[in-house]
């Protein structure tokens, strides 16, 4: 059984390797190259993606093993993504406040 903390981060790295695939105009993620790249367990992987979904996150079409076959952001999912990118933007790193100089 994973610890929260995986689960967790197995969550942002699913949700990051989908929106990253949306900026590069590819909606939807076939869920064997997600595993692949993310480096994850079956279940791990399907455990993460539940979530997301039950949470209106990701879209998923499961196969009939009950792993994911295909992942895409759902609206919802880039929203959040968004305001997330934004918010580390606006964050401004005391060292680059010091370069102004």
């Amino acid at each position: 059984m994973t610890k929260l903390r995986e689960r967790k981060s197995n969550r942002k790295a699913v949700l990051r390797s989908l929106y990253g695939a949306v900026e590069h105009n590819r909606p939807d993620v076939n869920g064997s190259a997600l595993r692949a790249e993310l480096g994850l367990p079956d279940e791990d992987l399907s455990a993460a993606c539940a979530y997301l979904a039950d949470e209106g996150l990701i879209s998923v079409d499961w196969t009939s093993h009950r792993t994911p076959a295909t992942v895409s952001l759902t609206h919802e999912g880039i929203r959040l993504m968004e305001e997330l990118e934004e918010q580390q933007k606006d964050q401004v790193k005391p060292e680059d406040a010091q370069r102004d100089d």
